[in-house]
């Protein structure tokens, strides 16, 4: 998911922030995506979060004080630091020290760092502090100062503060975070294909390398400043998205994903083939609104979102108890996963023989439990259920069906009939149908955006 990642040098800001702590999740984010990570932290950031967590974490020392004697190597540290780096990001960055970057004001080595960045390093800042503060004249001026600076600013999150306030304030959430690096690196790759930036500090510039365009052109430098608007503009509305599914903050939402594996004996199996990006999707998508997410998964290789409680399991047995256990104290449930729908009877200890099953293995399969129909039929008040129907043929026909059979109520119809759509793609096509009658009808989508589309219309 983040491939751009890999290998690249990555400083990590963090300053006085009660969501410092935050910071541990993203820089083990950056590292999980293969990423070198060097933390730099401003003094009263380590009132919040230790420096020994976040050098365990990143796996290189932790930089706090300007002076400090294991950071003297080779000179002056702090420009060797923003020069071999691809990106910094400063998150949480508090007030105080939106206002030290606005003016350049170097007092602290974070500052410092941040302000020795040559112009083609990427400086990207998530503001983190209470509502009034955020909205503070002498704040919004300064991170104004900065997105004319080209700083890349990663809007507030919005909900309850530690203050017991409600407004924009809070850190996103670290799939967030990891977006705007991943979309920002992606973005700078494209530009060094497009500009040729001069990095070398050594060697000035001569009048033919000036006249030959090293430096961008003023129309290069507007295309520039547009994708950076426009980046802003496209996380805010990710931000407006995560508002309008406000009604799921604090709310419980069980997600089924991936396939479920039937043993033949113990060496062969009976499975599909679902890779459990539908449902991950859903469940990322959830906790970014701010809902509890409680995610049953089948064999899948791919890596769960943060802080979303995961079971694993085997089976459709399985998952159909640990579904019936959980959707007791949930507030919605979302069936993603691909169930078997017949298991072996008998299941054989041992392998199976070719000698001892002659030319025919004949197997004996029986139905597995419903989980759909199970979770419907026990419904509370103020409980919603969500059904998956994967069709080839007759596909809204089959899933108003199913819809109606199983009297949930909504079902996601995925077409496996169309080529951007179904297992295995990081696409979708769906129509989703409500008991009601209502159809609506989507073109081919990225999975994370299906996700969003499947929440409103299940908050709906």
């Amino acid at each position: 998911m983040y491939e751009i990642l890999k290998n690249k040098k990555i400083i990590v800001g963090v300053t006085g922030s009660i969501s410092a702590y935050k910071s541990a999740f993203l820089v083990r984010e950056l590292k999980k995506a293969g990423a070198e990570v060097f933390v730099i932290m401003t003094p009263s950031a380590t009132q919040f979060i230790t420096p020994l967590t976040l050098a365990n974490l990143s796996r290189n020392p932790v930089s706090v004080e300007m002076f400090d004697e294991s950071s003297q190597k080779g000179g002056a540290w702090h420009i060797k630091a923003a020069h071999e780096c691809d990106l910094m990001i400063i998150a949480p960055c508090s007030a105080s020290t939106i206002a030290k970057l606005a003016i350049d004001l170097c007092d602290n080595a974070l500052v410092t760092v941040a302000t020795a960045l040559p112009n083609n390093i990427p400086l990207l800042v998530a503001p983190a502090m209470d509502t009034t503060m955020y909205l503070n004249p002498g704040t919004q001026r300064n991170i104004e100062t900065l997105r004319k600076d080209s700083v890349i600013i990663i809007p507030p999150d919005e909900g309850e503060l530690s203050s017991g306030l409600t407004g924009p304030g809070r850190l996103p959430e670290i799939n967030i975070l990891m977006e705007f690096i991943a979309k920002t690196l992606n973005q700078k790759v494209k530009d060094n294909a497009k500009f040729k930036i001069v990095t070398s500090i050594e060697k000035p510039l001569s009048e033919n390398e000036i006249i030959n365009n090293k430096y961008p052109n003023l129309q290069e430098t507007i295309e520039k400043d547009k994708w950076v608007a426009e980046l802003e503009l496209h996380n805010l509305k990710q931000t407006l998205i995560t508002k309008n599914l406000y009604q799921l903050r604090d709310k419980t939402i069980l997600i089924t994903a991936g396939p479920t594996v039937e043993k033949i004996d113990d060496v062969r199996f009976i499975s599909n083939f679902s890779t459990g990006k539908m449902g991950y999707a859903i469940a990322e998508k959830a906790k970014e609104a701010g809902a509890n997410v409680i995610l049953i998964s089948g064999p899948v290789s791919i890596n769960p979102p943060v802080d979303v409680k995961v079971i694993n399991v085997v089976s459709a047995e399985e998952m159909y108890n640990k579904s019936v256990e959980f959707f007791e104290k949930s507030d919605y449930a979302i069936l993603a996963a691909a169930v078997s729908d017949f298991v072996p009877l008998n299941k054989v200890n041992g392998k199976i023989k070719k000698e001892d099953a002659g030319n025919e293995l004949i197997l004996n399969l029986v139905r597995t439990k419903d989980i759909l129909a199970e979770l419907s039929s026990r419904m509370k008040p103020g409980q919603k259920v969500v059904g998956f129907a994967l069709e080839s043929e007759n596909e809204i026909e089959n899933a108003r069906k199913k819809l109606e059979s199983k009297k949930c109520d909504m079902i996601v119809l995925n077409s496996s009939s169309k080529p951007d759509s179904g297992f295995g793609c990081e696409m979708n096509t769906i129509t989703i149908l409500f008991k009601n009658g209502k159809q609506f009808d989507y073109q081919a989508m990225p999975k994370s955006e299906c996700a969003k589309v499947i929440l409103e219309k299940m908050v709906e």
